[in-house]
C-alpha cells in the first residue's frame, strides 16, 4: 500500500495532468479497467478509452480551464480531494467545487474515482 505522502504526490500528478489538457496524459493516471464518474450520479466511464474520451470531449467543449486540489486527506488506499476546476468557455467561467474520492492500487493507479458535486455547486463568472 501506499503511504500517504505517496498518495498526495500521485493528486499532485493527476492535477498536473487534468492542467495539462491531455487526455491520455490523464487517463494514464488510471488503471485499465478504472471506473470514472464524474459526477457520480452519472453512469461511469469504464476503462481507460472511455476515461480518455471523456476528457476529449471536455477539451473539445472548452477554451481552457484550471483544476485546483485545495485540500488532499487520505485514508488507507483512498485519496479525498476538495477541489475546484474553472472552465472557461465562449468568453464565459463557470467553476464547479466538489469533492472526488479516489481509490488506488499499489502501484499509485487509479482504481476509481467518484466526483460529488450537483447543481448548487456550480457558479457563473
Amino acid at each position: 500500500m501506499l503511504t500517504p505522502d505517496q498518495l498526495r504526490a500521485r493528486i499532485e500528478a493527476y492535477v498536473d495532468a487534468v492542467n495539462s489538457r491531455d487526455p491520455r496524459a490523464i487517463a494514464a493516471r488510471f488503471t485499465e479497467d478504472a471506473v470514472h464518474a464524474d459526477p457520480a450520479s452519472s453512469p461511469p466511464n469504464v476503462g481507460r478509452t472511455a476515461i480518455t474520451t471523456f476528457f476529449e470531449n471536455g477539451i473539445a467543449a472548452s477554451d481552457a480551464w484550471t483544476f485546483t486540489a485545495r485540500a488532499v486527506h487520505t485514508c488507507a488506499d483512498q485519496v479525498a480531494v476538495d477541489f475546484a476546476i474553472a472552465v472557461e468557455a465562449d468568453g464565459t467561467t463557470m467553476t464547479i467545487e466538489g469533492i472526488e474520492v479516489f481509490a488506488a492500487d499499489d502501484d499509485g493507479l487509479f482504481r476509481s474515482v467518484h466526483a460529488y458535486w450537483d447543481d448548487a455547486d456550480l457558479s457563473f463568472g
